[in-house]
């Protein structure tokens, strides 16, 4: 820090592009398209922390979509979760980043959390293993960061919920795979956005400093999440928060003034400032062999992709018809296929929000059923004309019916920002309290006419159309296989006694297509397990307000 001016000392702890350049640089190119730089002082060489979004894979650029870390967490496989966390790393360093934050591991507490999808499941042992595993891979090419830090687990209210947890239930099950990644060797946490015990976790003392470094011996850097991540720029500094993201706003307006005001003490700026610049010299001080530039979606990621959606998907049905299981579908013999649904020929491969990955290409399930049976008849029928689809259904030797969410349905949502958020985000005149307020109500409007995508699910079953669209096929055609898309657990009860063959695909990434038709021949083994219990009923699980101002979490 003795080499690093007062003004530079300041620079590390914050984003490096002004907000307004920032946001209009994000509103025109799309999300993390480049790597967020945080902290860069060219002077001495200091790169600066460079930030790419997961866990899909790298948001940065044109990458390989892996399938969700919820299909991969159905494998139950952590050495291929490190095989794909090097791919992953690679892809991050080949395209301009040193630090992927993609180590997601909050625990589905419900299945209706939005972002399920980006997490392995329901058990902290799972979670940790997987979490680990993703670690050990990524961090052979780049840092890695695990998040949301925590009890992050309802999308609609993660801007203004405040969670109460005792500390046997915070220890016993909602911290143990975070500390699991960090023994793994993660260099960052994300604090979440939440409220837990009373304090933001961006800025409670209790996580980010009694837990984290003091009980665990965590020695790397803490960031907030995005944007509405942090609320009290100054007292965040002493609690344990070392970096704000991504741009520069709440710290760089005021810790100036506090530094000369004798608020903030320069012995706290030069700790974060020191945590942030260890973590890449210990990086840098790695030597690693160069990449080609045409590593990121090259065949043989692709190939690990469409291999991993196989390896997680779960055949949860498979009944016998005429004294033969439906699946495997012999190509030889199926001379004409029906593919129906609205879902069969979208490239659907999950949420849209900072962890949409762009492939080049995207393998859709009908895709996926034409290449694999390139000699058989296969039509599609999205489902608007029933009696075309039942009678193309009828007259198949079989048919498949792909049914479930999309961005839509599930994922990530600010339909919960909240005016104190806005105004502590934004630089004047935004920050003004009565803009705050107008521009959280405007969301709030546009979130309750659904047109903004994602949140929490309003439902675990399926859509009405597509559970009666499943009934018609499944009365047209004995051997009906239904195929499921979704981030998590779905409740079949009202149709999954009437189909012989059921199989949980996950949002199964950029070769997701293939991975079915593979499944569905029997080219690969659907090897997947249910990482969450999956009820009858939604009565049967904890309770759940995507809503709730307030929530005490327990032991289950």
């Amino acid at each position: 820090m003795s080499g690093l001016s007062e003004d530079e000392r300041l620079w590390l702890l914050d984003g490096d592009q002004s907000f307004w350049r920032g946001m209009w640089r994000m509103v025109a190119r799309g999300y993390n398209r480049v790597p967020v730089v945080a902290g860069a002082v060219p002077r001495l060489g200091i790169p600066g922390v460079r930030f790419t979004d997961g866990p899909r894979g790298v948001v940065v650029g044109t990458s390989t979509c892996f399938p969700v870390a919820m299909c991969r967490g159905a494998s139950w496989d952590p050495a291929m979760e490190e095989e794909i966390g090097r791919a992953i790393g690679a892809e991050a360093r080949a395209q301009g980043a040193n630090l992927f934050a993609g180590v997601c591991v909050n625990l589905l507490r419900h299945p209706a959390w939005g972002r399920a999808q980006e997490t392995y499941g329901e058990d902290p042992v799972h979670l940790g293993v997987m979490g680990a595993a993703l670690t050990r891979g990524v961090r052979q090419h780049v840092m890695a960061c695990v998040k949301h830090y925590a009890l992050n687990s309802i999308e609609n209210a993660r801007f203004t919920v405040d969670v109460t947890v005792d500390d046997e239930a915070l220890h016993e099950v909602y911290l143990p795979h975070f500390k699991a990644v960090i023994d793994a060797g993660a260099e960052a946490v994300m604090s979440a956005y939440n409220s837990v015990n009373g304090h933001w976790a961006g800025q409670n003392h209790a996580l980010l400093t009694a837990i984290l470094r003091q009980e665990w011996g965590f020695a790397g850097f803490v960031m907030t999440d995005f944007l509405w991540g942090l609320r009290d720029p100054v007292g965040s500094l002493a609690a344990g928060q070392d970096l704000e993201m991504p741009f520069r706003q709440q710290r760089a307006r005021h810790l100036p003034a506090a530094l000369r005001s004798g608020q903030v003490a320069m012995a706290d700026v030069e700790r974060a400032g020191t945590r942030i610049v260890a973590a890449q010299l210990a990086h840098a001080a790695t030597p690693r062999p160069p990449l080609a530039a045409d590593v990121a979606a090259c065949p043989q990621h692709r190939a690990l992709a469409r291999r991993a959606a196989a390896r997680g998907m779960v055949l949860l049905r498979n009944e016998p018809i005429e004294g033969q299981a439906v699946l495997p579908l012999d190509k030889a013999s199926v001379r004409s296929i029906a593919v129906v649904g609205r879902l069969a020929g979208k490239p659907n491969i999950g949420d849209k929000g900072s962890s949409a990955v762009r492939p080049p290409v995207t393998v859709s399930a009908l895709a996926g059923i034409r290449s694999a049976f390139s000699t058989a008849r296969v039509t599609h029928h999205d489902g608007a004309d029933r009696p075309a689809a039942a009678r193309a259904a009828r007259e198949a030797d079989a048919a498949v019916v792909i049914a479930g969410y999309t961005a839509w349905d599930e994922g990530e949502n600010i339909a919960g920002l909240d005016a104190a958020a806005i105004s502590a985000m934004a630089p004047p005149p935004l920050n003004h309290p009565l803009l705050a307020r107008t521009w959280a109500s405007l969301v709030a409007v546009a979130a309750s006419r659904r047109l903004i995508p994602g949140g929490d699910r309003r439902s675990l079953r399926l859509h009405t159309r597509d559970e009666n669209l499943i009934q018609l096929v499944a009365d047209a055609n004995p051997r009906t296989v239904v195929v499921v898309i979704t981030g998590s657990a779905v409740v079949m009860e009202t149709w999954r006694k009437h189909v012989p063959a059921i199989l949980m695909a996950w949002y199964p990434g950029m070769e997701g297509g293939h991975a079915i038709a593979d499944v569905l021949t029997g080219a690969a083994e659907p090897g997947g397990r249910m990482p969450m219990a999956t009820p009858t009923d939604g009565g049967h699980l904890p309770f759940f307000d995507p809503r709730a101002p307030n929530i005490t979490y327990h032991r289950w």
